[in-house]
């Protein structure tokens, strides 16, 4: 951690004012690929800093970008809620959001704008499968036990980038139902995918909060070690292959 520089990035659309966190290796020179990083419901929060400082230890530019508007977060899943449906309740809005968190990112001067890719989780991992289907230049995606609903159906052809989906077998909040309708939507638009299901584990696998916001608010959330564990060494294996 100890070249790992960072530094928050003031950037807007629509009039709204976003904060995003940026992380990068000091020991790496010139420019590098460069990964938006998408939060949970409850905001850009301490731990996806901390993912985003792991992005960049790997040698790769980060940004953890800002879906909710001057870096909000929440404490409590009735706020994290209100903040996560006021996006998914306006998608026009929420893909601009995107769209302005990713020019944040290649427009950064450590950045390689040619090599580019997107990780998110939960709330974000529904976000970055919304710009593979929208077809956003980013050469890969990672959906960490994120909402697999869809606010755009791609056409053959459309998605560009190669999609990976990291999913808790176990999560409640997903119904089989949504893992059928996700895998017919890719296949269908003739998409590059790779679906890994962790057996047993739930929602919010990758986070050791989960275990303690699970039992707080009385949700179905747990960490996981094997699964955090695997998931992101299947992520390791993307990166490998596109950049």
């Amino acid at each position: 951690m100890a070249d790992i520089q960072t530094q928050s990035i003031d950037y807007s659309t629509d009039g709204t004012n976003l904060k995003g966190y940026l992380a990068c290796s000091e020991s790496t020179s010139g420019s590098r690929p460069g990964v938006v990083v998408i939060h949970e419901w409850w905001g850009l929060n301490d731990y996806i800093k901390r993912r985003a400082n792991m992005v960049a230890e790997l040698g790769y530019a980060a940004l953890a970008i800002d879906m909710y508007g001057d870096g909000q977060t929440a404490d409590n899943p009735d706020a994290a809620g209100a903040l996560m449906n006021g996006v998914l309740g306006d998608m026009a809005a929420g893909t601009a959001r995107l769209r302005a968190g990713y020019a944040a990112l290649v427009g950064h001067p450590s950045v390689d704008p040619e090599q580019t890719a997107a990780i998110g989780y939960c709330f974000g991992g529904a976000m970055v499968l919304h710009m593979a289907r929208i077809g956003m230049p980013v050469k890969g995606v990672v959906s960490f036990h994120g909402s697999l609903g869809s606010f755009h159906k791609p056409k053959p052809g459309e998605v560009k980038s190669k999609v990976l989906v990291c999913h808790g077998a176990a999560d409640e909040f997903i119904p089989e139902s949504e893992v059928e309708n996700f895998k017919a939507e890719m296949d269908a638009a003739k998409a590059d995918y790779r679906f890994e299901a962790y057996a047993g584990a739930l929602h919010g696998f990758t986070s050791p909060e989960a275990d303690e916001n699970g039992k707080k608010y009385g949700l179905p959330l747990a960490y996981d070690v094997e699964a955090d564990k695997q998931s992101w060494q299947a992520m390791l294996k993307l990166f490998a292959q596109i950049f």
